[in-house]
């Protein structure tokens, strides 16, 4: 059964109790900054304190904010889901979202602790601004591209995928990169506008993939193609759980001077790696058994 409801239902309940810290926390600070208290005197006589409890206020009460939306929004979308339909993406995607507009309540709050006004401060620097932005052009489409992403069904986390050369698992979606691991563990980094724009294969998405074995052999000996795709045959037989059989195929697919370079495809389901991985094993195994028969004969 998948956990994944349960698990972000826990993590939620110790964010309302940060939620509720931090509500506590800006009325405390209310108090003292609006209220006649014993600070009044040094926020009088301190004008960089009171920017910064000014600053601080602003901070918690924009995160209080964008908490509240993100609780209501993921509870709306766990109420409207089964327990197999939650995809870890949306939440990866609200996550996201609250990170970069924290960001940005960050900012401003610096400036209110240094007593800038921010709008003055952005209307002051709108050429500089344009230049940001074109500078940044790459990154805001990359940002843009992966929370797309994020919010789509079309690629999940943990779903087998091929991006131009590249085949692996998604391991992370982030704002920047889509980052796959591959079979020899390997971690891959693709930009998300390269993920948008590039031929996608999502293996996941059928229930079977095809799996690709190319391999040289010496033309220096004979060679007898059936034999060597029934010994192959062989080894999928003893994986009849995962692995199709009957779509299996050999080919030629280049005859050098001294070498044939043959592929031996096979069907196998979606997201049994580790059998895979055992499955191209006992083929590499089958296949130095039929050189050293070969030699001997």
């Amino acid at each position: 059964m998948n956990h994944l409801k349960s698990s972000i239902r826990i993590k939620e309940n110790v964010r309302r109790r940060n939620f509720a810290f931090k509500l506590v926390l800006l009325i405390i600070l209310e108090i003292f900054y609006a209220g006649d208290t014993f600070l009044r005197p040094f926020l009088e006589q301190y004008e960089i304190l009171t920017h910064i409890i000014r600053a601080l206020i602003f901070l918690l009460s924009a995160n209080l904010i964008f908490s509240l939306g993100r609780f209501i929004t993921l509870s709306i979308y766990l109420q409207q889901r089964e327990e197999t339909k939650v995809q870890p993406n949306f939440v990866i995607g609200i996550d996201r979202i609250a990170t970069l507009l924290n960001m940005l309540a960050v900012l401003i709050s610096l400036m209110l602790a240094f007593g800038i006004r921010p709008l003055e401060f952005l209307t002051s620097i709108t050429i500089v601004a344009a230049a940001i932005a074109l500078l940044t052009k790459d990154y805001i489409t990359n940002i843009v591209n992966g929370l797309i992403m994020m919010f789509s069904d079309q690629l999940e986390i943990g779903d087998k995928i091929q991006v131009g050369r590249h085949i692996g698992f998604i391991r992370d979606i982030t704002l920047i990169n889509l980052v796959l691991k591959n079979d020899s563990g390997e971690i891959i980094l693709i930009p998300n506008s390269m993920a948008l724009t590039t031929d996608v294969v999502n293996f996941s998405k059928n229930n079977t993939h095809q799996v690709i074995f190319d391999t040289e052999i010496s033309s220096t000996t004979e060679i007898y193609l059936n034999q060597l795709e029934e010994k192959l045959e062989e080894v999928l037989e003893k994986y009849p759980e995962v692995v199709i059989k009957e779509g299996a195929q050999l080919n030629i697919l280049e005859r050098k001077a001294d070498t044939i370079l043959v592929r031996f495809q096979f069907p196998i389901k979606t997201g049994e790696k580790p059998t895979e991985i055992q499955v191209k094993k006992a083929l590499n195994q089958a296949l130095i058994d039929w050189r050293h028969e070969l030699r001997q004969a």
